[in-house]
């Protein structure tokens, strides 16, 4: 169980293990369909618990110490200084719509610096309640490295206020060189962009400080180190201090590239990079051909390459059921040839994700938005958590089941209950998960209308009524979505118990008129299924008399 501690001396932060291989998508305020900003998060790890996180705003006396541990491993890293006043954070967003996801990339090992105090977990809850705005939060990130040192190795954050969408990526200089060189680009307002393990910031503008921000040895460093001699204007972050090998375009690249090809004209000519053919890099961003919403975006974290080459329903390693998933490790040797599974965007050891929506012209109580959702992203409801929620729903709170203890109250055990029997039957169970998917999704969003004028009626006349009244929506809304998930989980293993489905009349399952159960259907195996056993069992189970 890891908690937030208050102890006399120091205020000690607990994290809880997170992902290597995370996915996260923006879209500028002009790029989305009502002015909003958008970034998602994907935190995908074998062993990260799903639970919604939370630090209420605090006053510190003066001398205060806060200890860092790892968030990867729990490991004491040190202490910093606390800042007499913290804002507070719900998950990955704080109470002024300010939000930051990431993506880890590695990079050059000998640039970790095993001394430094800021891993990359702490950076970013750190942050959170310490600063309002995106720009705030990247002179707050990389003066904590500064200060302190940056223990983790390469990263890409998403970092985003109601205004304004940046990357930034860093990585460290090594033992006995404190710090960090990094870069941070704003993706243009009309423009989505999106990273997922991968550095994907080359080039970028040496003297627009409005638009691109960066240390001041960032090319310098690379020099010295022998990454790098070439003109200044030609220098690219990525290739510099990542690796770009076959993981990284075929694992990494590609998943930002589906993200580019649902929503951007001409991304064809960019499979030949995914594939590892061409040296024309993906774009940092594009312009979309259409304005998204709240639901493309959270569309996308559900995708797993499907109408794309990479499409994972389409080869044999999905099985009869046309599974989307491939189990562990990505990669396997036949005959002494290598071959790798596709890795897409939503994926089965997902701990939690989110779609964050930031507006403008709200109050901020009001205007943040946290879509929240444990497990796989593909077969999550993604529930409304308003950034001013200071109270965690039970379904999702520290401490409720973990990844060794089975919860029925916790929403990360009852998704991955009802994931876990979809992944045996995929293409049979899958259209019963969306329905109750769309359902849900569908009632929040005709909700969200009604839901903010009163609000911001409560808001106008006194704001912690406002408060009050979007937190208590938000956890009755995840303690009914768990519910309703419960109940779809026990509908999915009736239906389909046994290899056979249940026959259905009236949204209820067919009896005789006896009030018996009416024989099931027996759906079988696919035709191409067929077709692969009878060739390779030959005549051994051929009917022949």
């Amino acid at each position: 169980m890891r908690k937030l501690f208050l102890l006399s001396a120091a205020v000690l932060i607990l994290f809880p293990t997170i992902a290597e291989a995370c996915t996260s998508l923006l879209v500028g305020k002009k790029a989305s369909a009502d002015g909003s900003t958008f970034i998602s998060y994907a935190a995908d790890s074998h062993v990260l618990y799903g639970e919604l996180y939370h630090w209420p705003s605090a006053t510190y006396p003066k001398g205060t110490m806060l200890d860092i541990i790892e968030w990867d491993t729990s490991k004491p890293l040190g202490k910093i200084a606390q800042v007499e006043k913290t804002y507070s954070v719900i998950g990955n967003m704080n109470e002024h719509q300010l939000t930051i996801s990431e993506s880890t990339w590695g990079g050059r090992e000998e640039l970790q610096d095993s001394t430094g105090i800021m891993d990359y977990g702490s950076l970013i809850y750190v942050t959170l309640q310490r600063a309002k705005t995106a720009r705030e939060a990247i002179k707050t990130m990389t003066d904590l490295v500064k200060e302190y040192g940056y223990y983790s190795s390469g990263e890409s954050f998403s970092i985003a206020d109601p205004n304004e969408i940046w990357i930034m990526e860093m990585i460290g200089k090594g033992v006995g060189n404190k710090g960090a060189v990094w870069v941070a680009v704003k993706i243009p307002d009309e423009c989505i962009a999106a990273h997922a393990n991968h550095a994907r910031i080359h080039t970028f503008p040496l003297d627009d400080k409005e638009n691109c921000l960066y240390s001041s040895d960032v090319i310098a460093f690379a020099r010295e180190k022998g990454y790098f001699n070439g003109l200044n204007k030609d220098f690219s972050f990525s290739k510099a201090y990542a690796v770009t090998d076959f993981g990284a375009l075929r694992g990494c690249e590609a998943r930002v590239w589906s993200f580019y090809n649902k929503y951007a004209d001409g991304m064809d000519k960019y499979l030949d990079y995914i594939n590892g053919k061409s040296q024309e890099v993906l774009p940092l961003y594009v312009k979309p051909n259409r304005k998204l919403g709240v639901r493309d975006v959270q569309s996308m974290m559900r995708d797993h390459f499907e109408d794309t080459p990479f499409d994972m329903t389409q080869d044999i390693g999905a099985g009869p059921f046309k599974v989307p998933y491939r189990y562990r490790p990505m990669t396997f040797k036949v005959d002494t040839v290598e071959y790798t599974n596709e890795r897409a965007i939503a994926t089965q050891q997902t701990g939690f994700s989110f779609v964050s929506q930031m507006r403008s012209w709200l109050p901020d109580a009001i205007g943040g938005i946290l879509w929240f959702g444990v497990d796989d992203a593909n077969t999550c409801v993604y529930v409304p958590m308003y950034c001013a929620t200071q109270n965690v729903p039970e379904c999702y709170k520290v401490g409720n089941g973990d990844m060794y203890t089975f919860s029925w109250t916790s929403a990360f055990w009852i998704h991955n209950w009802v994931a876990n029997q979809a992944y045996n039957r995929y293409n049979l169970m899958i259209p019963d998960i969306r329905k109750a998917q769309r359902q849900l999704e569908d009632k929040y969003e005709n909700m969200q209308p009604a839901i903010e004028k009163a609000a911001m009626e409560l808001y106008n006349t006194n704001p912690q009524e406002a408060i009050s009244y979007l937190n208590n929506y938000s956890v009755n809304e995840a303690t009914a979505a768990t519910a309703s998930w419960k109940q779809l989980g026990e509908y999915l293993l009736v239906k389909f118990i046994d290899g056979n489905v249940k026959k259905e009349k009236d949204g209820k399952f067919a009896r005789t008129p006896y009030g018996d159960a009416e024989y099931p259907n027996f759906p079988g195996y696919s035709k191409e299924y067929y077709e692969q056993i009878a060739k390779e069992t030959g005549d051994r189970l051929k009917v022949t008399f």
